[in-house]
């Protein structure tokens, strides 16, 4: 696919790695790449499941600071919108996503991260948005999505001093879900999306689109928002094996329509 970006795919799982070294910093070609392999991850039908992996060796230190330096106001007006967008993408990829996450996870690589539905992290893993250190703030959803996560006062925490987090206070504040043995990491990724991979497409889609949206709404809009996407899935040919399974006590065989 792209020079530093790529999606393999192999039994039902799409792995978008990303291989910029040293650091995989996340620069505009970089952005740009990672918003091909969502496009790709999400029209692949193959593709069931989605894994985030920058190596074994780290995740994303960030973005491209020299790239940015002599950015103006008006160069970054133009360009800030994109950035948060490539990395969106992501997120709006209707299938389960997981952060597979090895060394640094900083400032974009943070906000990847944060993209994805779930994260499993090394022993060893470091994440943190310390773009205040340089005088600026997130731009691509950390001041969002973070305060999602971990709530806000936890948020303006790690915001506002920019420092880091190792793997157990990550897991006990809920920025990750999972920690593991670094060199366990992509493997673990790939265990936690195994029970998705013959799951119901069309649910899991919903599901994700229900959480995800309803976030953004009061709570009796999101509450009709999930009767809605609901109510839909009695179209589809999953619902109809699933309850046929449920009633003739034997398991589905989900074919994802």
């Amino acid at each position: 696919m792209g020079e530093f970006v790529r999606l393999e795919v192999k039994d039902g799982i799409g792995t978008i790695r990303l291989e910029r070294p040293p650091m995989n910093a996340l620069n505009v070609q970089v952005q740009e790449e990672l918003r091909a392999a969502a496009a790709a991850a999400t029209a692949d039908a193959e593709v069931r499941a989605v894994i985030v992996y920058g190596g074994e060796k780290v995740f994303a230190a960030g973005a491209d600071i020299k790239e940015m330096a002599d950015m103006s106001y008006v160069d970054m007006v133009a360009r800030a919108p994109e950035i948060s967008s490539s990395l969106g993408a992501i997120a709006a990829i209707p299938k389960p996503v997981v952060a597979a996450i090895t060394g640094y996870a900083l400032g974009g690589g943070c906000e990847l991260a944060l993209a994805c539905d779930w994260r499993i992290v090394a022993e060893d893993a470091k994440l943190g948005q310390p773009e205040i250190k340089l005088g600026i703030i997130p731009g691509a959803g950390g001041t969002q999505r973070l305060a999602r996560l971990v709530g806000p006062a936890r948020a303006k925490d790690l915001i506002m001093t920019g420092r880091m987090v190792d793997a157990a206070e990550a897991l006990r504040i809920g920025l990750v879900d999972q920690v593991v043995p670094a060199a366990a990491v992509y493997d673990a990724a790939v265990a936690y999306l195994k029970p998705f991979l013959t799951g119901p497409v069309q649910a899991l889609r919903a599901a994700k689109l229900a959480v995800d949206s309803g976030l953004d709404m009061d709570l009796n809009s999101g509450l009709a928002w999930e009767t809605q996407l609901f109510a839909a899935l009695f179209a589809t040919d999953d619902r109809r094996e699933g309850m046929a399974a449920f009633v003739e006590k034997r398991k589905p065989d989900f074919t994802g329509r």
